[in-house]
C-alpha cells in the first residue's frame, strides 16, 4: 500500500500562510505549522525548512509584517501578520488556486 504524501502542492504555501493569517490573526512560525496541519484534519503538513524562507519573502514582499513578541509558553517568536498588500495578494493567490482547481477538475471529468 503507497503511503500518502503530506507534500504541499508547489505555489500553495502562500495561499495557505496568509489565509491562516487572515483567518487566526497574528501568528509565530510553529503555531501557523500547527493550524494548518489542523484545519486540514492532517492531510497538509508544513515543515519548518519550506515555511521559514516563504515567511521571509513575503515580509520581503509586504505581504505580511512580523513583530516579537512572548508565546503563551513564555518563548519570544516571531509573530506574523497578514498586511493589506497581503490581502490583496491573497486574493490573487485565492483566485489562480480556483483556476486551477477548476482546470484538474474537468480533466478528471474527462472522457
Amino acid at each position: 500500500m503507497t503511503k500518502p504524501r503530506n507534500d504541499i502542492l508547489q505555489g500553495t504555501l502562500t495561499l495557505l500562510v496568509l489565509r491562516s493569517l487572515e483567518g487566526q490573526g497574528p501568528l509565530h512560525g510553529y503555531a501557523l505549522c500547527g493550524h494548518i496541519q489542523r484545519v486540514s484534519d492532517d492531510a497538509l503538513r508544513v515543515e519548518e525548512g519550506s515555511l521559514y524562507p516563504a515567511l521571509h519573502r513575503m515580509e520581503q514582499e509586504g505581504w505580511v509584517a512580523a513583530s516579537w513578541r512572548v508565546t503563551e509558553k513564555g518563548r519570544r517568536a516571531k509573530y506574523y501578520q497578514i498586511t493589506p498588500l497581503g490581502r490583496g495578494q491573497l486574493d490573487a493567490e485565492r483566485e489562480s488556486w480556483l483556476r486551477l482547481t477548476r482546470g484538474v477538475g474537468r480533466v478528471l471529468r474527462y472522457s
